[in-house]
């Protein structure tokens, strides 16, 4: 198996996920006591936080660039970013790091075009759902238009993230404001929902019954791809 990078801890909620479905899914392929082959390097996230309030991504990235070029060092053969906000640096973190990347885009942009989805509504960060770099990266590879809701419900859904997903809070007024702002995003024409922000399946279960659209789990369709390369035959 080919050994996996893994920038985490932002926040660390979301990273223990990404953890145990690359574990389960490497044993479910593999059989008796395999596990995956990680290196993983969990940041401070309030260090991140604070350079994202500021704007100060060029200065995040390099941050992360540099954790990553120590995964490499361990050993490391490729990166995942265990985050949507912070694939908006992903170029910085290629070069930085020297190491290949697995974008989430990619993994959520190849499962919405073989559902057939052509307009997808997406929630995450404001920083996500605002900047564009996500939108632009599925509209350009895959062919998706990407909606988001309107300003009050972006900054509901952003308080909801960093006061209370990222602390391990999950209430059930939270996951109601979720369902209202899903079901708008069906009605305004989307055929389909990105939880563009690896926090937001802790609150909102895209198996669960009723959703008026399918719901695209960024963080599972991210591990899964990131099990998928563990287990490709490495080539001379």
């Amino acid at each position: 198996m080919r050994t996996m990078g893994l920038l985490g801890g932002m926040s660390w909620e979301s990273t223990a996920v990404y953890y145990r479905l690359m574990n389960q899914g490497v044993a479910a392929r593999r059989g008796g006591l395999h596990s995956a082959p990680l290196r993983l390097a969990s940041v401070d996230f309030a260090e991140v936080a604070a350079l994202q309030r500021a704007g100060a991504w060029q200065q995040a990235g390099e941050l992360l660039g540099r954790t990553g070029a120590g995964l490499r060092a361990a050993g490391a053969q490729a990166l995942l970013i265990a985050t949507n906000t912070m694939h908006k640096v992903a170029d910085t973190v290629v070069r930085e790091s020297g190491l290949p990347l697995l974008h989430i885009g990619d993994a959520t942009g190849q499962a919405l075009r073989a559902a057939g989805v052509r307009r997808a509504g997406l929630l995450g960060t404001r920083f996500t759902m605002e900047d564009g770099f996500l939108a632009r990266h599925l509209n350009e590879g895959y062919g998706i238009e990407v909606a988001v809701p309107p300003e009050p419900d972006r900054a509901e859904v952003h308080r909801i993230i960093f006061d209370e997903l990222c602390r391990g809070v999950q209430h059930d007024s939270s996951r109601a404001a979720f369902a209202r702002i899903i079901g708008a995003l069906a009605e305004s024409g989307c055929d389909a929902v990105i939880l563009g922000c690896t926090e937001i399946s802790l609150l909102v279960d895209p198996a669960a019954p009723g959703w008026p659209v399918p719901l695209f789990d960024t963080t599972a369709l991210h591990a899964q791809a990131a099990v998928d390369w563990m287990l490709q035959e490495e080539t001379a």
